[in-house]
């Protein structure tokens, strides 16, 4: 069993156990009949026929009982191996059936350890997927419900001649549609970076990182000189294998909300050089965000303002989609806080290799 235990392949242990048993009736069979021999002749003094049919009898009694014990020890050490198999076939057709089966916990080595392993991270997966498909699902109903209802009641009162057109009134149901409209602009764009389409939809090339930020920055160079007394920008060069037009999203998204959200006067922007990454930072004091829920704010639709209000500016997806685009490029971003002051920051590998 010590040398069943150390085995670690499935087919290796199906084989020792055959061995087992093959030698295992051996041993049983032979040294019975042999010390039943010795027996009879010296103790009984049986010889000659009377001697051969006896051992004969009592061959097929052995071999029997041999056959049993062996039958029991297969069968038991073969079950024990593919019990682990049959749970991993149940929870397959759970799966099937489109439900969520639940961790599979059995003491096993080897193969059938990593195969479970695998399993148990695959229904984690799949769950997690299923919750932010369902997750997401909510949120877009309750983004587009409100723009969908305003349509609909202007149109209702249209119809019902309870107001007359005008041009007002038309821009406004043109104002639900655009938002509509963004919406799903922005879902899409945040799906392709997630499933990773935007490596052959665009192509990654190395790009002059500073560069890049620099003219992220230039747009918006008044709105911030408006609001601050103190702008640093401190953007050392690199070279990085990216999308450039990805990358100025990102910049683009992170500026737009230190513009919208800003209540300070300084701001520093950085971009260093880090061994083999590039560190770029956003610094600025800005509305409250709670520092146990920081990372919310990277949340598809998550936006301060609770109520959710169709004037707050936003679907909430800029930060997401950010962060997506940051992630395909196999870098990092977050963000530190104590509550009013904010650093956004980005870390991107140097190497092009870093990039498959």
């Amino acid at each position: 069993m010590w040398l069943y235990k150390k085995m670690s392949n499935v087919f290796s242990r199906l084989v020792a156990v055959n061995s087992i048993v093959i030698l295992l009736v051996i041993l049983l069979a032979g040294l019975s009949v042999k010390d039943y021999a010795c027996y009879l002749v010296n103790s009984q003094q049986i010889v000659g026929k009377e001697l051969v049919d006896t051992l004969n009898g009592f061959l097929w009694k052995v071999g029997i009982l041999a056959f049993i014990v062996a039958g029991l020890f297969h069968y038991i050490t073969v079950k024990k191996t593919v019990g682990p198999i049959k749970h991993l076939s149940k929870a397959a057709s759970e799966i099937k059936e489109g439900k969520t089966p639940s961790q599979i916990n059995i003491h096993t080595s080897g193969e059938l350890k990593e195969l479970i392993e695998n399993f148990n991270s695959m229904t984690q997966t799949l769950y997690s997927v299923q919750e932010q498909r369902e997750e997401m699902l909510r949120d877009i109903a309750h983004e587009l419900r409100t723009p969908l209802t305003n349509i609909n009641g202007y149109l209702e009162a249209l119809q019902n001649g309870v107001m007359d057109g005008d041009p007002e009134l038309f821009g406004s149901l043109l104002e639900e549609s655009r938002r509509i409209t963004r919406i799903v602009e922005l879902i899409t764009e945040l799906n392709s970076w997630n499933h990773g389409n935007y490596f052959s939809e665009k192509q990654f090339h190395p790009i002059a990182i500073d560069k890049v930020l620099s003219e992220a920055i230039t747009p918006f160079q008044l709105k911030l000189e408006d609001q601050m007394t103190e702008i640093n920008i401190v953007i050392e060069q690199a070279q990085l294998y990216g999308n450039k037009d990805g990358l100025t999203q990102v910049f683009t998204n992170i500026l737009q909300n230190v513009v919208n959200y800003n209540t300070g006067d300084t701001l520093s922007i950085n971009g260093t050089r880090k061994n083999e990454t590039y560190s770029i930072t956003f610094t600025h004091t800005g509305q409250f965000i709670d520092p146990e829920k920081k990372q919310l704010i990277f949340e598809r639709f998550y936006r301060q303002d609770e109520s959710r209000s169709v004037k707050s500016d936003g679907a909430g997806l800029g930060l997401a989609i950010s962060k997506s685009i940051i992630t395909a490029h196999v870098g990092s971003m977050g963000i530190h806080t104590d509550g009013t002051h904010h650093t956004f920051w980005i870390e991107l590998p140097l190497k092009s290799a870093a990039i498959s």
